[in-house]
């Protein structure tokens, strides 16, 4: 536990001097309410969550990837992990440390995508939850690329077309059925088949099941896991 809390106290440090990490936190929730507030509301043919639910997607999969794995391919390239594991810091206790401060870090624009999108009360909880189970999916891909990785440049290299894929494949799915079944499989879809659902959690007609979604998004999580396993067995965090 007390290597965790070091590794945690360690992350959020870097975290609050890594500026263009930051940015990613906010500005996506400020683009939601740009263009939510410009755009969505003054259109009657624009459901008002449109913008919403895109850069929530995309903050979940193009965000959070490559920084989960840019943070663990930098340790490893400047061979940060060695003192950490002198220090008595495990590996397990390592990763907990960095997804922990990624997870609470996320929370807040989590926050600021639901109340954009005026979700409140049950579909308040429905939402983040939805949404915090994408971050951990992302966290343990991120992660998975990151022990790959044998530096920064190549982990980002191989994140960021798997990320713009999870990111931005919601979007064209909204505008395309093939694409929209093809991207059913995927987590960062679910937030939209979520946010349709709160059409039943308001006593609306819904042909969509809550539990879908979650299912789907978990079983990602469970093939993440494995994938996660396979790879911290075969290159560990070996600096």
């Amino acid at each position: 536990m007390r290597s965790v809390k070091a590794t945690f106290k360690k992350q959020i440090k870097d975290l609050m001097k890594n500026i263009s990490v930051l940015v990613q936190f906010i500005i996506f929730p400020v683009v939601a309410f740009v263009m939510t507030e410009l755009i969505a509301r003054g259109d009657d043919n624009i459901p008002d969550t449109m913008f919403t639910t895109m850069m929530a997607a995309v903050f979940v999969g193009m965000s959070l990837i490559p920084t989960v794995a840019g943070i663990i391919a930098e340790d490893r390239e400047k061979k940060s992990l060695r003192f950490l594991v002198m220090a008595g810091v495990k590996p397990t206790s390592y990763l907990l440390g960095i997804g922990g401060v990624i997870f609470i870090a996320s929370l807040l624009p989590a926050t600021a995508f639901s109340t954009i999108g005026g979700f409140w009360g049950v579909e308040f909880w429905v939402f983040m939850s939805v949404m915090m189970s994408g971050v951990v999916a992302s966290i343990l891909l991120g992660s998975t690329i990151g022990i790959f990785s044998k530096n920064q440049q190549a982990a980002t290299g191989l994140a960021m077309p798997i990320a713009m894929v999870l990111g931005f494949g919601p979007i064209a799915a909204g505008f395309n059925e093939q694409v929209e079944r093809i991207f059913s499989i995927f987590y960062t879809q679910q937030l939209n088949v979520v946010i349709d659902s709160f059409y039943t959690i308001s006593g609306y007609h819904s042909e969509i099941a809550l539990w879908q979604p979650f299912a789907i998004i978990w079983g990602n999580v469970a093939v993440l896991t494995v994938l996660f396993v396979l790879a911290y067995t075969k290159k560990g965090l070996k600096g």
